[in-house]
């Protein structure tokens, strides 16, 4: 097994997520508790990465940092930080500008964050938290057995009508997210492209978002985020 794939266990593939599984599948599970096992907590390690968001000829440089249960998506010029909870009941997302702290505003969460395909929407991940999932079965993904789970938004809460999961079955990482919208047509797709190894641990590497035409399903953008390195230095 490729070391790629072999990581894949270790990871969450959505909107620049470096995180541990959260707990550990039972043998039969329901949605709800592989739904249970996708809520993440951030890496107990503090960690500072170098990262970039690219697409077509636009490169953004931001840092990644994870540290006291959170992670601070920090970019500059403008200085700007977004900041991700994930808890066990829900998650939070704040924004940090001129060192004021603020809740980011529902109305905010189609927003594009540096004018790519990630919205406040999707670095929130409220979708882990909605009510109902249907375990629609089995797929192979990158040579992974995951379990594929849909979830309805609740009204008035998403600019997505569904949202598709592929949960691995070994660990509960994400592998793959699908959102649809109001009329049930594919309109965003994530999925993990590559690992790496960093202070012996397993992250994210490459994550590819496609914006889709949802009456084509043909991509009609692309944006890649990637973690280029460590930015600090790894504990002794």
């Amino acid at each position: 097994m490729s070391d790629t794939v072999s990581s894949m266990k270790n990871l969450v593939a959505a909107s620049l997520l470096l995180v541990s599984a959260a707990g550990i599948l039972r043998a039969d599970p329901d949605a709800e508790s592989i739904l249970a096992a996708a809520r993440v907590n951030p890496l107990g390690e503090r960690i500072t990465l170098n990262a970039q968001l690219r697409a077509d000829s636009t490169t953004v440089p931001f840092q990644i940092r994870v540290s006291d249960g959170t992670i601070a998506y920090v970019f500059e010029k403008p200085d700007q930080e977004i900041l991700l909870g994930l808890g066990e009941k829900s998650a939070s997302l704040n924004e940090r500008r001129g060192g004021k702290t603020s809740p980011v505003a529902p109305a905010k969460y189609d927003d594009p964050v540096r004018g790519g395909l990630l919205t406040y929407e999707d670095l929130a991940l409220r979708f882990l938290y909605w009510p109902n999932p249907r375990l629609l079965g089995s797929e192979t993904l990158r040579s992974r057995p995951a379990f594929k789970i849909e979830i309805a938004a609740p009204a008035s809460e998403s600019d997505y009508g569904v949202v598709r999961l592929w949960i691995d079955k070994e660990s509960g990482a994400l592998l793959r997210i699908e959102g649809f919208n109001k009329e049930g047509r594919l309109a965003k797709r994530f999925e993990v492209v590559s690992a790496q190894k960093l202070g012996g641990q397993w992250m994210l590497k490459q994550m590819r978002v496609e914006r889709l035409d949802p009456a084509t399903r043909k991509v009609t953008g692309r944006t890649y985020l990637e973690v280029l390195g460590r930015a600090d230095k790894p504990s002794a």
